[in-house]
């Protein structure tokens, strides 16, 4: 009678269970059938072919222009970060990450409507052919700018070292127009800056360093170290590390940095995404180079805005987050998300969202930002003309009014983290002497007690 009655529940707990499992098993294949791409590849290439043949201008557009255009959609659809590039695009963001490109040496911007130079690079052939900040290129190749984008001007300026472009340049301040032939050549981007936009570090009376992070290409490093030693071989006793307007970069790169100022096998950054792979913790490689010569660490200031992003926040998270760093300025953007590149076969990539990055302490960066220790706001107006004070050639693009009142705005943010400083340095300092005079005036006691021990 047991022996039936378990047998009995047996055969109905594998009844349930294929029941069950039959159901799921329904369920999931009727889900795979509703999300299958076929049919939507069949409206699409029914809408593909319907454009083609009946749109008013279909005709000038072919199959191959159609689909990439579709893809871009399809992937900017999918998060502001997230792009499909097609090869000569690939080709751009490859350049740029390297820190390197062949062209003219010349930064350029749209300003009322005419694609102008923002600055020259020194040394460059933009710069000895004499072109100056605030001149407009009219023409590139015989080609007019007027309704030309900035990344097709872009493109255009770029080139093989080696290879020649003509532009037309206007100098609004004196009416002149001039047809330039110029010889592009090997353009290396200053990846870290100094107070003056150059790569000379001075170091004042007060010793303490800056040093301006522009962007997270792949030397990025290494400029920091070379110039975190200069700075060091001057005297330099605390540091101002200057993020702002900086809009990120590689993460390997931002990991580089912070290892410079923390200890070796600190976490840095995690990310976590969707496939193990993307699940990750970055670590601290090296080992601090701001420190002492008893070993002990530099007092340091991070500055931050709104123009600091992704790679930035890494960097500002991190030294917050471990308290390596105080954090001084504005609200981060909030750009905490990873996009990985992946290269298609036919030379185009995708630059697809795929994780998110977190700060060592879990903090979630994407669409939170990083809020500073210390929060000094700045007016817009005050902003554009500290960048201009930073740009070589920015201040002679102005005319003699506009430059004085560039010239006499100040820095907030930097005269605030300038005091800060200050002020931790005074305090060590005094810490220290009162340190050495207790030492003395214990001494002569304890010599006392050894001697008479003896």
């Amino acid at each position: 009678m047991k022996r039936r009655l378990v047998f009995g529940l047996v055969a109905l707990a594998l009844g349930v269970n294929l029941v069950v499992g039959a159901r799921i098993y329904l369920a999931a294949a009727q889900r795979a059938e509703k999300d299958s791409p076929y049919p939507s590849l069949e409206i699409f290439a029914l809408v593909l072919e319907k454009v083609r043949r009946d749109h008013v201008e279909g005709d000038k557009f072919t199959y191959d222009e159609l689909v990439r255009k579709a893809l871009k959609g399809m992937v900017q659809a999918l998060d502001p970060h997230s792009e499909y590039l097609d090869a000569s695009e690939y080709k751009d963001l490859q350049q740029d990450t390297q820190g390197s490109f062949g062209g003219l040496g010349i930064v350029v911007s749209i300003r009322d409507n005419f694609l102008t130079v923002v600055a020259p690079m020194e040394d460059t052939p933009g710069f000895r052919a004499g072109i100056l900040a605030g001149d407009r290129i009219l023409e590139i190749d015989g080609k007019s700018t007027e309704k030309m984008s900035l990344q097709e001007a872009v493109r255009n300026l770029r080139g093989q070292p080696g290879t020649e472009v003509t532009i037309k340049i206007q100098r609004p301040a004196t009416g002149m127009i001039k047809e330039m032939r110029l010889t592009r050549a090997v353009i290396n981007i200053d990846l870290v800056k100094d107070i003056n936009g150059k790569r000379e570090f001075p170091l004042g009376e007060d010793k303490i360093g800056y040093i301006r992070i522009v962007q997270f290409a792949e030397r990025t490093g290494a400029e920091l170290e070379a110039a975190i030693k200069k700075l060091k071989a001057q005297g330099m006793q605390a540091l101002i590390l200057d993020l702002r307007w900086n809009p990120g970069g590689l993460l390997d790169q931002a990991v580089d940095v912070c290892s410079k100022f923390l200890p070796r096998g600190k976490p840095v950054v995690s990310t976590e995404g969707r496939t193990p792979e993307q699940n990750t913790v970055r670590k601290a490689r090296g080992g601090d180079l701001l420190t002492n010569r008893d070993g002990t660490p530099m007092p340091m200031v991070v500055l931050v805005n709104l123009g600091s992003a992704s790679a930035s926040e890494i960097v500002a998270g991190c030294l917050q987050d471990l308290r390596r760093a105080i954090i001084l300025g504005e609200k981060t953007f909030g750009k905490g998300s990873v996009q990985s590149i992946l290269p298609l076969p036919d030379g185009s990539a995708l630059k697809l969202t795929t994780a998110l990055y977190y700060t060592p302490s879990k903090k979630v960066i994407h669409a939170e930002g990083i809020t500073p220790d210390i929060i000094v706001p700045m007016t817009e107006e005050d902003e554009r003309n500290v960048m201009l004070q930073r740009t070589p050639g920015g201040i002679e693009a102005l005319d003699e009014k506009e430059r004085e009142r560039v010239l006499a705005t100040r820095d907030v943010q930097l005269d605030r983290a300038t005091d800060l400083l200050r002020g931790i340095l005074l305090y060590t300092q005094r810490q220290q002497k009162l340190g050495r005079q207790t030492t003395a005036k214990y001494a002569a006691p304890a010599e006392s007690i050894h001697a008479s021990a003896r």
